[in-house]
């Protein structure tokens, strides 16, 4: 049974047929630790993050979650230039074309790193809620109702339960939606979540390597813990607090992983896809081909089609699906946003996969960095022109499900503030990919 709260800070909201693919289009003219409280409210404290010993009550407070990394190596290797929403690359901005504006050069690390394999599922997401909000009070607004199933049919990822007893108010919608990526994230959200593994406990991490790449699966269990830790959130502009521990990928890192061919590959080393090197400036013809999804469970059928992604290409269906238990015709008309069928079925078509089917690597390992998601990078970025600096805006990248393929060429650098809960809670493709910088847990 789907019970939902009856909070709803969103409320309803008119949106523009046209708007939604274009949210994260090019811009108009982006350590302190804390101690916990069992209730999951936080309090100063001077516990070091991870250090929690095994047979305290704050390392058995949280739910435990799996985190499969990729490592990322080539330190020093060279950034590229490019000119944003633009189909090239240039060894730097002084190569692009004169009367340009807003090149950038993006993709240079100096240092070692990892970072998701995959996206944030719902169901690790769901288990962060309930660590970090056992009593149902969302203190930290991580929950809208426009997340519920019975709110959103097609797209409502998690129920919330008043009723239910302490640390269980929170719950996957269906089971389908289980390895689906979380899509209502705003940074906020992903940086509480970051902290929340740094202040958790890591009970084991195992090391593997699979043909060319490198993996790392940590076991974690999750802190109750979130205000202060890699991202002291006490601060507006929050940036990083340690050389060591679980973050948010930087726009650099988070590139890298997606483009940057150590062997050489693509154009000066990066491809134009993270899925595949394509070719700049031929359009989309070099693109990915797009998924197709089992149309009640959300689960790609045509994988054995590679390079693959979960994008709406030109001229074709976006990759879509709503759950078995919902009747079509609610799928296709229910919304809580108030828009008519017509406006609904235009505005909102593409679905988020399950995370890893389309298989497809990055050349590093990584998963799903093409399609699917965006995501949310810590990196800060000025406001588009004819905006004031009230908000703090953050870099995105990758997919989405329901934008072209132009959203995963490198040069796609969108920007959106960091909580702007009106985009992230009528937008369901908003996803998070954890990174790892440091060593922060047991060796293998």
């Amino acid at each position: 049974m789907h019970v939902v709260s009856s909070r709803n800070r969103l409320g309803k909201a008119a949106v523009a047929a046209c708007g939604l693919a274009a949210l994260l289009a090019a811009p108009l003219a982006p350590a302190a630790t804390a101690g916990a409280r069992t209730d999951g409210s936080d309090t100063a404290g001077s516990d070091t993050p991870g250090s929690h010993p095994a047979g305290s009550d704050r390392s058995r407070a949280g739910e435990v979650i799996t985190l499969r990394t990729a490592r990322v190596g080539a330190p020093g290797n060279p950034p590229v230039a490019v000119v944003p929403f633009t189909d090239a690359v240039y060894q730097s901005c002084a190569d692009a074309p004169e009367g340009t504006s807003g090149c950038l050069t993006i993709g240079g690390v100096d240092y070692p790193y990892e970072i998701g394999q995959l996206e944030i599922t719902v169901g690790q997401w769901v288990a962060f809620l309930n660590t970090v909000d056992p009593e149902g009070r969302d203190r930290h607004d991580l929950y809208e109702d426009t997340e519920s199933s019975s709110a959103w049919p097609k797209y409502g990822q998690a129920d919330f339960d008043e009723n239910a007893r302490s640390g269980r108010h929170y719950a996957v919608a269906y089971p389908q939606w289980t390895d689906k990526p979380y899509g209502f994230a705003n940074f906020l959200e992903a940086a509480r979540l970051a902290n929340s593994l740094g202040n958790g406990r890591i009970l084991s991490k195992e090391t593997a390597t699979e043909g060319r790449f490198t993996y790392v699966t940590y076991k974690v269990r999750l802190s109750p813990r979130t205000e202060r830790g890699m991202y002291d959130l006490t601060e507006r502009d929050a940036t990083r607090t340690s050389d060591s521990g679980f973050v948010v990928p930087s726009q650099n890192e988070w590139v890298k992983a997606a483009y940057y061919d150590p062997s050489g590959g693509g154009t000066y080393s990066y491809w134009k896809y993270p899925t595949n090197a394509g070719v700049f400036g031929d359009g989309t013809a070099t693109a990915p081909s797009p998924t197709v999804l089992n149309p009640t469970t959300g689960d790609v059928t045509n994988a054995a089609t590679q390079p693959l992604a979960s994008y709406h290409a030109s001229d074709l269906p976006a990759p879509s699906w709503c759950p078995a238990q919902v009747p079509s015709g609610v799928c296709a008309t229910a919304n809580p946003i108030g828009l008519d069928p017509t406006t609904y079925a235009d505005v909102y078509q593409g679905s988020l996969s399950t995370v890893g089917q389309a298989r497809t690597t990055s050349p590093w390992g990584t998963l799903d960095q093409g399609g699917n998601a965006v995501e949310w990078t810590d990196t800060i970025t000025p406001p588009p022109g004819g905006t004031d600096g009230a908000r703090v805006w953050r870099r995105l990248h990758g997919g989405v499900s329901n934008a072209p393929a132009f959203q995963m060429w490198p040069s796609a650098v969108g920007l959106q503030p960091q909580d702007n809960v009106f985009y992230s809670h009528i937008y369901p493709w908003l996803g998070i990919r954890i990174g790892v910088i440091g060593d922060p847990g047991p060796r293998s």
